[in-house]
């Protein structure tokens, strides 16, 4: 395992962790909203590290990463952005495939805004939110979420403690190992109030992004998630012209917790096709090329 400082957008500096093999192709975890790198245990632990060079983080305001108050360091999308730009350019990761969970989803789609798919091989949207607004409360962010946000966000110690506590055995259909809860629980409570209350001060609508997609998407959605609900996973099917569905009976709003060895098993196929699929495109380019000397391209 090797640990990097980022410099991130804004010059705030990022918590970088990566497991693996550094000449493989490459995985960022992008962990949700009041989550940090050690939600991805199961995977950076797992047999993908044999195949692949897995790189996680905390996002800003989480984990180890610098975590200003301000919630101008939240709100502005070219922020996120522009981090994981860094980390894709400062790692030197070539074309890497994004897994977002829940709010990395947000990010995920910031990120392809400001700088297209060019540094992407593939998208994993794990439960992954892609619209937050007022009509998305209640159809597309369910009551895990909603009922305990007030109280997760407020000046109240014992009322986050207890909001998180309700949030973090929401998030799953079964309950976690001990170990696994508690832990989840400091990773949550690491993580200011102020903080994720700033990164819910934001209205976000990438159905223009998402519709333009054509590298490969896959989407893996728990059927019982309570958190981010299902219809937000079938709303994002529809739009992907190049989506593919993975629904989780039983599984909540954390497959890569719920069920690690089936989604582990479905992230290497995924990330294994995208990255032929790459390779193919790139061995055709110079035959396309030689087609339009016209325009300089021959060479």
């Amino acid at each position: 395992m090797k640990v990097h400082n980022v410099i991130g957008g804004a010059g705030l500096r990022l918590h970088v962790r990566e497991w693996g093999k550094e000449d493989a192709p490459s995985i960022v975890f992008i962990h949700g909203w009041s989550q940090n790198h050690l939600c991805w245990k199961n995977q950076y632990e797992s047999m993908l590290a044999a195949d692949f060079r897995l790189v996680a983080l905390d996002l800003r305001g989480h984990g180890m990463s610098d975590a200003p108050l301000e919630a101008e360091h939240y709100t502005q999308p070219q922020l996120w952005a522009e981090d994981i730009a860094a980390i894709i350019d400062q790692l030197n990761l070539g074309r890497p495939v994004l897994v977002g969970s829940s709010y990395g989803g947000f990010i995920i789609c910031d990120y392809l805004r400001a700088h297209g798919t060019a540094h992407v091989e593939g998208i994993n949207f794990v439960a992954g939110a892609t619209t937050l607004n007022k009509a998305a409360l209640g159809t597309l962010i369910g009551p895990g979420f909603l009922d305990h946000v007030i109280g997760a966000t407020g000046e109240d110690l014992p009322g986050n403690i207890e909001a998180i506590r309700n949030f973090v055995r929401g998030c799953t259909y079964s309950q976690l190992p001990s170990d696994v809860f508690e832990t989840a629980i400091c990773w949550n409570m690491a993580v200011p109030a102020k903080i994720r209350a700033a990164l819910l001060a934001r209205e976000i609508d990438s159905d223009d992004v998402l519709a333009a997609l054509t590298v490969p998407v896959l989407v893996s959605q728990g059927q019982e998630d309570t958190v981010v609900l299902p219809a937000m996973g079938r709303h994002l099917l529809a739009l992907c012209p190049e989506a593919t569905a993975s629904w989780y009976p039983e599984t909540g709003h954390a497959p890569f917790l719920e069920n690690p060895t089936r989604f582990n098993n479905e992230l290497s196929h995924f990330a294994r096709d995208a990255h032929s699929r790459e390779t193919t495109a790139a061995r055709e380019l110079p035959s396309r090329r030689d087609d339009l000397p016209g325009l300089g391209l021959a060479g």
